[in-house]
């Protein structure tokens, strides 16, 4: 019984049904005794605000938590004063600082982004970086920065925005936030990551562009068995809202981990999406059984592509042993066989949830990643046949640049757009408890994400952030954001040192790998000669790398 009341009257509506309660109370003293004005106006005035709460449209918290929501703003009111002298500081909380989720704020709402009195980090501090600006700043006329995705064997090459939405699956986020991110796609001319939980319902309501994900459990492509279906790919992927194929090999919230969605959270939805049964655990297996080596990976991609009549295909990792990365590239030359793009995701990304040991410390992060990715390419001449997609907490403009710089075409980011949905990064993601209705398939909790409203933020954080990217390029005094290269980025690494990111991260010269000329002492010297396109495994060599052979910067 308590829980069926729970269900019809949850707790976050408890102060609004308390205030009605003794609004009546009150009301029945006042006309019987006299008495009890006071508690009448008062909650009677908190009644009509509780009301109002649940059917104003712009703030997800106070339509979840009528009443109760508006202590979160009253103390959002006092931040400045109580966070200095008793909390963190604007720019320490993680994952994402305040000043960083304030960014994305403003830009999702459309408010100013301008901040006041100079920056509020320690530019002496170690790590600090910055961006090198010309004495003769270029005009860049627009700032829909746009970039071609498809090789010489890909007939439907894609124009694709330099800022795309990363990978989030319906089932992780809720059907509002999938209809919010996907019609934002639509208006602001950029791509909408489906995730590894396939193409749903909502996906399609408003026709954004869609890179379709499969991952290890093959969901939308799938036979009984959980192996992949030809037919069921074809089916999905010649749909002309999809774009591009991305096969998922592993994610930087949790790389080389799998994962299961219990039976109780396969609604009949999420069964649809994935052609799985409805109420039945949902498994994604660690690994891929489509194939087991570089050389069958390759002919997969060539499969994908010829099913999916020449949509650009690619991969998607986080980088963990570098010879495994090596192996593919040898597989490429090997076989003739290029994917059109590959996705870098760095260790620090991930919307998921994941065990703390994997969050914190499996997986190479996105900048060491994207750079040995980029490197290895070039060192084999092989880097403009294939284009380059970065996501690991990819918030501002910066981060974009900077990635763009370590070799990037382009960038996709998933926490920046939960936080133009509304996020306010409760971190109850896996718990079904959203307060915001993001990430959870309580219908009740949903009902606070409007979709409208949140779809113009979505539209208005993207379009914001490319402006301040085209403003960034221009201070630099270039056209373009491929024109960043790591000899405009700026590291501070000690009290009395700075050095461009050119030096901290080298590119590689190209071809160097086809002559072996210029990568001794190198991650490549201790790995490259010891892998081949048969075998993700190390091979033995005449001589045994040590840590000591290998150098710091990939």
């Amino acid at each position: 019984m308590l829980n069926r009341l729970k269900a019809l009257y949850p707790m976050r509506y408890f102060v609004l049904l308390l205030c009605i309660g003794l609004s009546l109370l009150s009301l029945f003293a006042l006309v019987a005794t006299g008495n009890g004005a006071v508690v009448f106006i008062a909650s009677t005035a908190l009644t009509i605000v509780g009301i109002r709460d649940l059917q104003q449209r712009t703030s997800s918290v106070r339509r979840n938590y009528p009443i109760m929501g508006h202590f979160r703003f009253m103390l959002e009111s006092i931040r400045p004063e109580l966070r200095q002298y008793f909390l963190e500081s604007d720019t320490e909380a993680a994952p994402f600082s305040r000043n960083q989720r304030s960014l994305a704020y403003s830009r999702a709402k459309g408010e100013s982004d301008k901040r006041p009195f100079g920056t509020q980090l320690d530019v002496n501090a170690n790590g600090h970086e910055w961006i090198n600006h010309a004495m003769v700043p270029t005009d860049v006329a627009s700032c829909d920065f746009r970039v071609r995705i498809g090789g010489a064997d890909c007939l439907q090459p894609y124009e694709a925005s330099v800022f795309n939405i990363s990978a989030m699956s319906f089932g992780s986020l809720s059907a509002n936030a999938i209809q919010a991110l996907n019609a934002g796609a639509k208006r602001g001319g950029f791509a909408h990551d489906t995730g590894e939980g396939s193409i749903s319902q909502w996906h399609r309501v408003h026709g954004g562009d869609l890179i379709w994900e499969i991952g290890s459990g093959y969901f939308g492509c799938r036979d009984s068995e959980g192996r992949f279906n030809p037919e069921a790919f074809a089916a999905n992927a010649l749909q002309p809202q999809v774009k591009m194929i991305e096969i998922k090999l592993s994610q930087g919230a949790k790389p080389g981990h799998g994962g299961v969605l219990p039976g109780s959270k396969v609604t009949e939805e999420i069964a649809q999406a994935r052609g799985v049964p409805m109420g039945e655990d949902c498994v994604s297996p660690a690994a891929h059984s489509a194939f087991s080596t570089p050389r069958e990976l390759m002919a997969f991609i060539t499969e994908l592509r010829e099913l999916s009549h020449g949509k650009p295909v690619g991969f998607k990792l986080c980088v963990g042993h570098p010879w495994e990365l090596f192996s593919l590239v040898k597989a490429m030359q090997d076989t003739g066989i290029t994917p059109d793009f590959i996705v870098v995701d760095g260790a620090e990304g991930g919307t998921g949830a994941a065990p703390l040991e994997f969050s914190d410390h499996v997986g190479t992060p996105l900048q060491e990643g994207l750079r040995l990715v980029h490197n290895t390419l070039v060192g084999v001449g092989l880097r403009d046949r294939i284009a380059l997609g970065a996501s690991g907490k990819v918030i501002s403009a910066f981060d974009i640049a900077r990635a763009m710089a370590l070799g990037a075409d382009w960038c996709n980011s998933a926490r920046g757009f939960m936080f133009a949905l509304g996020c306010i990064q409760a971190q109850t993601c896996h718990t079904g408890e959203c307060p915001t209705g993001v990430t959870t398939q309580d219908p009740l909790r949903q009902r606070g994400l409007v979709v409208p409203d949140k779809a113009s933020r979505v539209y208005n954080f993207h379009h914001e952030t490319l402006k301040a990217l085209r403003e960034l390029v221009q201070a630099a005094g270039l056209q373009h954001p491929r024109d960043i290269t790591a000899d405009h980025i700026v590291r501070r690494v000690n009290d009395h040192e700075v050095h461009l990111m050119s030096k901290l991260l080298p590119e590689m010269t190209a071809g160097a790998l086809l002559t072996d000329a210029e990568h001794q002492d190198s991650v490549f010297r201790a790995y490259w000669n010891r892998c081949n396109s048969n075998s993700f495994a190390l091979h033995s060599a005449g001589h045994q790398a040590t840590l000591s052979n290998i150098r710091t910067t990939l």
